[in-house]
């Protein structure tokens, strides 16, 4: 079977050819199966029969959108359903493989012995009861009201799928406990950095109490990234001095946290050639990326470790830092001057520094990149299709 090129549909409720959705992850996800599983087609994600209902609810302003869609989506999910196992059985089809929507995959019955498989850094039950749902809360009340119900949907879906590829070990045990699922079917498979090019040869960064300590920040919203405990961070080591300076990549901080040691760019557009030097540059520059947001992954951790660049974020959710390997995640609730500790313990230990640089990319070749990920997901793919064509 290592050789068989799968037949795969390919669901999900917003099309991965659009490279900006799901914060590039759905995208991904899709070139690593087309490169190493197989041929891939992509399932319309139309309604069916409620498609003119989902094209009133695209045309909502984005809070009531996002929040709406997937919740109507599910309520419909037997309608839409039906228009689903037609597609497939226009097939054949070897897997069916779903991504981010879960609520694309409910109450699907796929003809013939089609292997179901899904992945997500978070489902919208283990999302909501986290402290990542408490930190970003849900101003549509309404929606709390349909909890039991969404959650009985997950555990269906999810109990009736094939193959469940969590990317982080905190989603996976609290799926696991949650629906009930068993190592069988439950694999903890690791996303990779969203890079479309290989990052730079690595080249160890060195660091110093004479030199400055460049500290970098990356996202699109300051605020949920944890923007002001970088800011303060940085403020701190300067007050212990030591000559930090901070970076800001992709939002523009409020001007009570700027000053002359912090440098912003809005934007940094990667398929921009000149832009994605500059991007490069400043990974290759920095020595920490400070990160302590409230997110259930996050892709730039895995960009920071293709760089060497270690990490430093709060053990919040599923975040794919591993303490004294590509940095640390330090306990919910640290604040500033913990992260300051933790950059002054390796600015007095130069060497160690240098070892945690070469540890991080070292995670990144071995683990945090997208052909590790397609590579592990093809081979359980071909597995499950071979004991499913078995069992036929």
């Amino acid at each position: 079977m290592s050789e068989d090129r799968l037949r795969i549909a390919y669901l999900c409720d917003m099309s991965p050819l659009n490279r900006n959705l799901y914060s590039g992850g759905n995208a991904r996800i899709y070139d690593s199966l087309r490169k190493h599983a197989g041929e891939v087609t992509i399932l319309s994600h139309s309604w069916h029969g409620a498609e003119l209902l989902r094209r009133l609810i695209h045309k909502m302003p984005d809070p009531v959108n996002l929040r709406l869609r997937w919740r109507m989506h599910l309520a419909l999910s037997r309608v839409i359903a039906r228009g689903l196992q037609r597609e497939l059985a226009r097939g054949p089809y070897d897997v069916l493989f779903c991504a981010y929507s879960f609520q694309s995959m409910c109450h699907v019955t796929p003809p013939g012995p089609m292997v179901t498989a899904y992945t997500s850094d978070a489902t919208q039950t283990t999302y909501r009861m986290s402290e990542i749902g408490e930190f970003h809360k849900s101003w549509l009340r309404i929606g709390r009201r349909l909890d039991g119900w969404v959650e009985r949907c997950e555990q269906e879906t999810f109990r009736n799928t094939d193959l469940l590829l969590w990317p982080s070990r905190w989603q996976k045990d609290l799926a696991d406990q949650r629906y009930g699922l068993g190592e069988a079917r439950s694999k903890l498979v690791p996303w990779g950095a969203n890079l479309d090019t290989p990052p730079p040869p690595f080249s160890r960064t060195e660091i110093h109490h004479n030199r400055p300590v460049r500290l970098l920040m990356i996202g699109r919203d300051w605020f949920a990234k944890g923007g002001p405990i970088a800011f303060d961070c940085m403020k701190e080591l300067r007050a212990r001095g030591v000559d930090a300076r901070l970076t800001v990549i992709g939002c523009v901080p409020p001007d009570f946290h700027v000053n002359e040691w912090v440098t912003v760019h809005p934007q940094l557009d990667k398929a921009d050639p000149a832009d994605l030097e500059h991007f490069n540059a400043e990974l290759t520059r920095a020595h920490f990326l400070v990160q302590p947001s409230y997110e259930s992954y996050g892709f730039a951790f895995c960009e920071a470790s293709a760089f060497g660049l270690p990490s430093l974020c709060l053990r919040v959710g599923g975040v794919p830092i591993r303490n004294g390997v590509n940095g640390y995640a330090l306990p919910a609730g640290s604040g500033p001057t913990e992260f300051a500790d933790k950059v002054m313990s390796y600015v007095d230990a130069p060497k160690d520094y240098i070892a945690l640089t070469i540890s991080a990319h070292r995670e990144y070749k071995e683990s945090l990149n997208w052909d590790a990920w397609g590579q592990s997901v093809a081979g359980l793919l071909r597995e499950a299709v071979a004991i499913k064509r078995a069992e036929a």
